[in-house]
């Protein structure tokens, strides 16, 4: 073994190697191990990136799990009111990967000005509202305040402030229809002190957040009277599995949806970008590896001589073949190394820097967000690596068929 290790040292080091015909066919092998590797981790970092952030939106104004009454009413009007004195409120005990569980309560209304109008959500929130989720989103101002006595401070979205000319402070005059048509409209007044944007327009553009009893005052509810529970999971890859069996301890007269279920059309287009990532990754790799065989295939051609003398003085076929695959596994090597600063290096300027702007009413984001794992890169990384070399294992059987007697005298 040390002794192929050496020549393939030698091949690589001899001047010769870096001026011959071969050189540039392996500086583009090399080149093209490292545009793969690039373009691998710059899909499986955005796709993933992606995923995550448009599931993290969904769920910050949603939950994972939606507990509601029982109805085929799929609107955002809490219309049916749910008591709070639940067995599985505050704390869900009976059901394993339950992070945080919340109340709300939603109420459609317009907000009028001297100009314009505009139809929105209004969620109520308690004081176990779970505002680590939505925090990176505020831009200005502050939350509600929902602990002490009853206010009029609302939080908006800053798509709605942009549309209907409002900033903090301001005042907000919401109206409200009552369940009896003949009844003319309630109205509320609240107060601006916080404005978020979430890039997620879809729910920008409906939903302001305030404090719950505003919404339990309004259908005439009382205290322990809620719209919904929004549950949050540990590991949103089990939701479907933590779903069925939330659904399963609640009272039949309660339904648990996913949001994975209410939002089916975004999850579906969602899962596409695994497929996407898959087929990214297969094509990179194919592609490395042609290029890596025709450089071998050529550095053999080109070594046809010293083959058939190795040969001659009793090296075997397995011995010639590991001078050759050592030195291509050093190309791969060095494809990868290069491959790895070049994408890395980009996906950081991107995550910090947010240089690749997206239109957010496509992709629900303003720009391309970035995961980085150790994880995938290693894997990644070793797959490439491994996946290469089988395919340059099949090139070198080549080797083989070479006759010492006629690579000696080979020109």
């Amino acid at each position: 073994m040390n002794f192929e290790f050496f020549i393939a040292r030698r091949i690589i080091a001899s001047k010769d190697y870096k001026s011959s015909i071969s050189a540039p066919i392996i500086k583009i092998a090399i080149t093209a191990i490292a545009i793969s590797v690039i373009m691998m981790l710059i899909s499986i970092a955005t796709g993933i990136g992606l995923q995550k952030k448009i599931r993290e939106k969904v769920s910050a104004f949603n939950g994972d799990v939606i507990i509601t009454y029982y109805d085929t009413n799929f609107s955002n009007d809490s219309q049916h009111p749910i008591s709070k004195e639940q067995p599985f409120y505050p704390n869900f005990h009976s059901v394993d990967g339950i992070k945080h569980i919340q109340v709300t309560a939603s109420k459609g209304g317009i907000i009028r000005t001297e100009t314009d109008f505009e139809g929105v959500v209004v969620k109520g929130v308690g004081d176990d509202f779970y505002w680590e989720n939505f925090d990176e989103y505020i831009v200005e101002g502050r939350i509600p305040n929902l602990s002490e006595e009853l206010n009029s401070e609302i939080m908006i979205s800053e798509y709605l402030a942009n549309r209907l000319h409002f900033k903090l402070g301001d005042k907000v005059t919401t109206f409200f229809l009552n369940d009896e048509i003949s009844k003319n409209p309630r109205s509320r007044g609240f107060e601006i002190v916080g404005i978020y944007n979430s890039g997620f327009q879809q729910f920008d553009e409906q939903f302001i957040l305030t404090d719950i009893r505003h919404i339990q005052m309004l259908n005439r509810w009382d205290e322990n009277q809620v719209g919904a529970f929004e549950v949050f999971v540990n590991d949103f890859s089990k939701i479907d599995e933590i779903g069925n069996k939330i659904y399963m301890e609640i009272d039949s007269t309660l339904d648990a949806l996913t949001i994975r279920q209410k939002f089916a059309s975004i999850f579906e287009w969602l899962d596409l970008f695994d497929f996407n990532i898959l087929a990214i990754i297969g094509i990179m790799i194919l592609v490395a590896g042609i290029n890596m065989i025709t450089a071998l295939l050529v550095l053999i051609l080109e070594r046809t001589r010293m083959i058939g003398i190795l040969k001659a003085v009793g090296s075997t076929d397995a011995s010639v073949r590991k001078i050759f695959l050592y030195n291509a596994m050093y190309l791969i090597l060095i494809g990868l190394a290069w491959g790895n600063f070049i994408g890395i290096g980009l996906l950081l300027l991107q995550k910090y820097g947010k240089i690749f702007p997206l239109n957010p009413d496509t992709y629900y984001v303003t720009e391309a967000p970035v995961y980085l794992s150790l994880d995938y890169i290693l894997a990644m990384n070793v797959g490439t690596f491994i996946l290469c070399l089988v395919m340059l294992l099949v090139a070198a059987v080549f080797i083989t068929r070479i006759s010492p007697v006629k690579a000696i005298h080979f020109e």
